[in-house]
């Protein structure tokens, strides 16, 4: 791993990456996946999204105490889970901080519809997996592994937040 604070690491390693899929369960119990914007990754590891309150997915985390959810990022050289708890959140400055044209593009009212929430996530703990460098880099380290029997080199940590 480098130097950075493990923390930062998985921040640095998902500022990038627009869409997540938030995993949470349901009203009857069953794991289902959303793709969501990340708004705000904050400094102590907290992501935030926008959401509307009326939807499925707030109603099931507005339920459950405390909603344990699951945040996926995939690039092409870079995946990570963030596990943690869910909250819904009214907070009509961070909304207005946070709006854009993209999510006026999928939600309606702006900032202050009172339909519009966040959707905080207390990020406990993540993994990531990390192979840095073009895909020609990715490409010879993966022919370079078949070629010696050797794994293919990346960056794996798990992550207390």
């Amino acid at each position: 791993m480098s130097d950075e604070n493990p923390t930062q690491k998985v921040a640095e390693l998902i500022k990038d990456v627009r869409i997540a899929m938030l995993t949470h369960t349901d009203h009857e119990g069953r794991l289902v996946s959303h793709p969501m914007a990340t708004q705000d990754v904050e400094f102590d590891g907290d992501i935030l999204f926008i959401a509307e309150r009326s939807s499925n997915k707030c109603r099931d985390i507005e339920a459950q105490h405390p909603a344990k959810v699951n945040v996926a990022y995939s690039s092409s050289s870079t995946w990570v889970s963030v596990s943690g708890t869910a909250e819904i959140v009214d907070d009509n400055a961070k909304l207005r901080e946070l709006w854009d044209g993209f999510t006026g593009a999928w939600l309606e009212g702006g900032p202050e519809n009172p339909n519009n929430v966040l959707i905080r996530v207390n990020a406990e703990s993540a993994e990531y997996w990390d192979s840095p460098g073009a895909k020609v880099v990715q490409l010879a380290n993966f022919v370079k592994a078949k070629i010696t029997g050797k794994r293919v080199e990346g960056d794996n940590e798990v992550v207390d937040l």
